[in-house]
């Protein structure tokens, strides 16, 4: 199923990358809103957090991928990830660990230590930082929003003469 999943965030990635570029063009060009601003911190969070939900749908499907290649099929061990990724240390795997939180999959060797067969440190490490700036966008927008309505709940006072 995650592979499935992972393959449509294959191909919508660029189709979020021209909307991306799309929106940003638009903030250029005259003719904007006055609210631009809010309206782009909303965007934006909703488009980085859509950035991260792919790049992690992306790595569950590499991970489940792998897991079943290694699991399916006459040339299934070692693992073909884990023959790709230390071809030198082929004779010395004796199996695998496929982790989906966070996407992993490992390569076990005889002597029991473990190498990664694939490198997800990034696409983990951008999967967190798209949900931080997310996160932080959206606060980003509650601050400005509470903001422009405190500003305009305030009343002038009324001037007295005397």
């Amino acid at each position: 199923m995650f592979v499935l999943l992972g393959i449509a965030a294959l191909f919508a990635a660029p189709v979020w990358a021209v909307a991306v570029v799309i929106r940003l063009l638009s903030v250029v060009l005259p003719g904007r809103r006055p609210d631009w601003g809010v309206q782009l911190l909303r965007w934006g969070a909703g488009m980085t957090a859509a950035a991260a939900v792919m790049l992690l749908v992306m790595a569950l499907g590499d991970v489940q991928l792998s897991d079943h290649e290694s699991r399916s099929g006459t040339d299934s061990f070692p693992p073909p990830a884990c023959r790709d990724a230390a071809p030198h240390l082929v004779e010395q795997i004796v199996g695998h660990r496929a982790s989906y939180l966070p996407p992993a999959f490992d390569c076990v060797l005889e002597d029991g230590t473990v190498y990664p067969s694939s490198e997800y440190g990034w696409l983990n490490g951008l999967a967190v930082t798209c949900a931080v700036a997310s996160a932080l966008l959206a606060a980003g927008t509650r601050c400005v929003t509470r903001r422009r309505t405190t500003r305009q709940v305030r009343v002038p006072e009324p001037e007295t003469s005397g």
